[in-house]
């Protein structure tokens, strides 16, 4: 984006159109801003002659991006958190971290990091404010590359990782069937074991399917996927009403697991191993806030590692 409209928008019409942006209706943004939605409108209007171009589609369900919209969106929203930190690093007492950290977590990390964080972050440091998205890790690396999210915890599935990515937890994966089901009553289950099992697993092009479908053509067997879905929550859904098996790490559905809900086998020969990972964007500098944040997720992370294995008998 030009000098020149960076100097024509000020903060508060980069702000407008953010918002305009994520409600995609005026009336919801007038409504936040107590403003009048014509008031709006012609501001919108204005930001459109300043940049030379249509900004957004006026349609039957509200404001959509152009394609120029969605080109700048991004380094909007960057010069936005830009000038948030600033505000920031200016007003904070050295070592007393405040303000905003947002964080791309997968759905399947709520309750081994995301929740107890949370609880931490509230006690110890009473000015951040966590903003928790949840996603694929294909949208992570999105959000992190694009500067919209400050942390990202996807997975990886390379023992090598690069020098910008932090290894957290190394975790396996397991078949996940109902209670009392006779294949996940066992500690272990072999991969070969799945052949011709209804599967409940993502679509394409998750990683996870394609990592799963490239170790089931080596062993020479067939998936038989009844469902294909992304939500963690159907997969566990399905496989609660006894529809299904899924292929989770164990934290993924330990509520269940340990609620005697769902049982739990690792799969191996060959195992599947995935691994979290800790990765903050380099499109603006991490503020204290967010350094703090990373270094807790870390503590938390080595205190959880036992919860993603199955315990040992003794």
């Amino acid at each position: 984006m030009s000098t020149e409209i960076v100097k024509k928008w000020d903060l508060a019409k980069l702000e407008l159109f953010a918002m305009v942006a994520d409600f995609g209706s005026l009336t919801k943004v007038a409504a936040t801003r107590q403003s009048a939605q014509p008031v709006i409108s012609r501001q919108i209007a204005a930001l459109e002659r300043a940049c030379g171009g249509r900004l957004f589609a006026r349609t039957g369900r509200g404001m959509v991006l152009t394609e120029l919209g969605l080109r700048i969106l991004p380094r909007i929203k960057s010069i936005l958190a830009d000038a948030e930190r600033l505000s920031e690093d200016v007003g904070t007492t050295p070592g007393a971290p405040e303000g905003d950290v947002r964080i791309g977590s997968l759905p399947s990390l709520y309750k081994l990091l995301i929740s107890p964080l949370f609880h931490i972050v509230r006690e110890r440091f009473k000015k951040v404010r966590l903003h928790v998205f949840e996603g694929s890790g294909g949208q992570i690396d999105e959000w992190i590359s694009s500067g919209y999210v400050d942390i990202g915890l996807p997975y990886r599935y390379r023992k090598r990782l690069p020098p910008n990515l932090e290894q957290l937890i190394a975790v396996d994966s397991y078949l996940v069937g109902p209670a009392g089901d006779q294949l996940t009553a066992s500690r272990t289950v072999e991969f070969a074991q799945l052949a011709g099992r209804p599967l409940v697993l993502p679509g394409e092009p998750s990683m996870v399917r394609l990592m799963l479908d490239r170790l089931a053509k080596r062993k020479g067997i067939s998936f038989n996927i009844v469902l294909e879905a992304d939500s963690l929550q159907i997969q566990k859904e399905i496989v609660l009403n006894g529809l299904g098996y899924t292929i989770l790490p164990r934290h993924a559905a330990l509520s269940e697991i340990e609620g005697g809900l769902l049982q739990a086998s690792r799969i191996v020969n060959p195992t599947f191993e995935r691994t979290v990972v800790l990765t903050t964007t380099s499109v603006h500098p991490p503020s204290l806030a967010c350094r703090e944040v990373s270094a807790l997720i870390r503590r938390l992370a080595v205190n959880s590692r036992a919860k993603t294995r199955m315990p040992e008998y003794p």
